[in-house]
């Protein structure tokens, strides 16, 4: 398929993306952030391809591709993949993603993260691939002194994951001066939300994010929300996130693949909404979309938990034309709990079974890496 890029400017939304066309390879695609994507994609005109291990992505979730079954440490599927789809671009999401583990297991952070992000850079440079798209994350900043986090904020990472990252944006930008590879690193905190169409959502084993959690003791009165800390210094004493809808990033993602087909320079942007939400604040409102009662368990805070996270989106606008439109906190919880109340109402649908990090030995059924933010 020969790419055509319609000159001119950027596109404001995936519906007017439909200028060009590419053979897509989204790695981690089984996964939360990177199905939604895939999606996004499929729906702009775009050919995908999901590559996942399976390892703690959702093979029902890949909907809109084939699915190559491999691992991002093995390059040389790596590369019989990349020439057996005539790949023209890589979306970048397979990754070992909870902090708190990389904090346990860092040498399966680095394996993963570090090891397997250049198994894919080697791979795309020797198919000549020149276009990446790389899901990094906010961590990268560790805790800043200043909000919003801008992308002139030092990156400082206090955990492994973040470290991860970090090193893999590094290897990007040598890539991009030494080979020609043009990238956008899309940095994030806080993917929430579940596809608007109801067609897939958020699901992880284990589960620690806050929405699935919320929704999850909204769904059983006996099941308390453990809030940790409720004495920070923010106007009701509880943590401050910044809360970005999947769909949104998905559309970012988006987005960064027609900035680099417009001829885009390498960079990195931040998405965010700008204006963070309250521990308490995501609890009221759930109880009014779900119309049910919430237990409530206060725990003391977690060590080197910040008060308050919120990214800058202005660059992103800038250099994307990209704006948040579904990362209201009732938005975020309303489709959240629409996919939740009913993959929870099929059985057997929605949860993965967790099993231990495999070795790079890649037979075809080989199990794999994690592709959430």
């Amino acid at each position: 398929m020969v790419v055509s890029v319609l000159l001119g400017s950027m596109p404001d939304s995936p519906s007017s993306c439909r200028c060009f066309t590419m053979r897509v390879l989204v790695t981690g695609g089984a996964g939360y952030i990177g199905s939604h994507t895939a999606k996004e994609l499929h729906q702009a005109g775009h050919e995908v391809v999901v590559l996942d291990n399976l390892y703690r992505g959702n093979e029902w979730a890949v909907r809109w591709g084939p699915l190559e079954r491999c691992d991002i440490r093995d390059r040389q599927s790596l590369r019989l993949a990349l020439a057996r789809y005539d790949i023209q671009a890589v979306m970048h999401f397979a990754a070992l993603a909870y902090v708190g583990e990389s904090m346990s297991i860092p040498s399966d952070y680095y394996d993963v993260n570090v090891g397997g992000t250049l198994q894919l850079l080697q791979a795309a440079c020797a198919a000549g691939i020149r276009h990446i798209v790389f899901s990094s994350t906010c961590a990268t900043y560790g805790s800043p002194d200043h909000l919003p986090i801008t992308e002139d904020t030092p990156q400082l990472p206090v955990n492994p994951y973040g470290e991860t990252k970090l090193t893999a944006e590094r290897m990007l930008r040598w890539f991009s001066s030494a080979y020609g590879m043009r990238y956008v690193s899309l940095r994030y905190f806080n993917a929430a939300g579940a596809d608007p169409d109801g067609e897939i959502g958020e699901s992880h084993t284990p589960e620690t994010h806050v929405i699935p959690r919320l929704l999850f003791s909204a769904r059983d009165p006996k099941a308390s929300f453990q809030v940790f800390g409720n004495d920070f210094p923010t106007p009701d004493g509880t943590a401050v996130r910044d809360y970005v809808h999947v769909t949104d990033l998905a559309r970012a993602h988006l987005l960064a693949l027609t900035y680099l087909a417009h001829g885009g320079d390498s960079t990195a942007v931040n998405l965010g909404t700008g204006s963070g939400t309250s521990v308490k604040e995501l609890l009221r409102t759930a109880e009014l979309v779900t119309g049910r009662s919430i237990l409530v368990e206060w725990c003391p805070r977690r060590a080197g938990d910040p008060a308050a996270l919120v990214a800058s989106s202005q660059k992103a606008t800038s250099v994307l034309n990209w704006t948040p439109r579904l990362s209201t906190p009732e938005t975020i919880l309303r489709t959240a709990w629409a996919w939740h109340s009913r993959e929870h109402a099929t059985p057997g649908r929605s949860s993965t079974t967790c099993a231990p990090l495999p070795e790079p030995a890649l037979a075809p059924q080989a199990a794999a890496v994690e592709v959430r933010k």
